[in-house]
């Protein structure tokens, strides 16, 4: 079932945070497991915004989450995280489909996402879900800003992407 979370809830997205982010180590990128998840109050200020989404067994705790904000008129996915014990059964893919349905119901043309471009689960999972990596000359504003942050914190001591879904596009195979 995807829904927003409950308040009450809030801690256990954390906690599929610091799940999902431990399967960094085994690619050698121990800052990246490491990264302090989202903090109550951030997480709350998505929940406000109604542009946050878990995913959970009926009756069950959230196994995944997904938190959006409009990004130079985009759907900007600033954190999906799937917890590794729900992995690979569709539950990420579901969570952007939800923010797809959001950026529509708002007009915004597209979900866009800064990602990891060497990282299974990352870049080739999202262009299997229709994401296309943009051209530096593609690369907005706001991307570019994000883009900067996340070099500020040292997540570029991996490649990066910014990639882009336009809303509605067919999907891949």
């Amino acid at each position: 079932m995807i829904r927003p979370p409950r308040p009450a809830e809030l801690k256990a997205v954390q906690d599929v945070e610091v799940a999902a982010g431990r399967l960094f180590t085994a690619v050698g990128m121990d800052l990246v497991a490491q990264h302090d998840p989202f903090t109550l109050f951030e997480l709350q200020g998505f929940l406000d915004r109604g542009a946050f989404w878990v995913a959970t067994p009926v009756g069950g705790d959230p196994v995944a989450y997904l938190l959006v904000e409009e990004v130079d008129g985009c759907a900007h996915i600033e954190q999906v995280s799937v917890h590794p014990d729900h992995a690979r059964q569709g539950v990420g893919a579901r969570l952007i489909d939800t923010a797809e349905g959001w950026a529509a119901a708002r007009s915004l043309p597209a979900l866009t996402l800064t990602t990891f471009s060497e990282v299974a689960w990352n870049r080739p999972y999202y262009e299997r879900l229709g994401f296309r990596v943009l051209a530096d000359d593609e690369i907005t504003p706001g991307l570019a800003a994000i883009r900067t942050y996340e070099d500020d914190i040292g997540l570029d001591a991996w490649p990066r992407v910014c990639m882009r879904r336009d809303v509605g596009a067919p999907r891949p195979g």
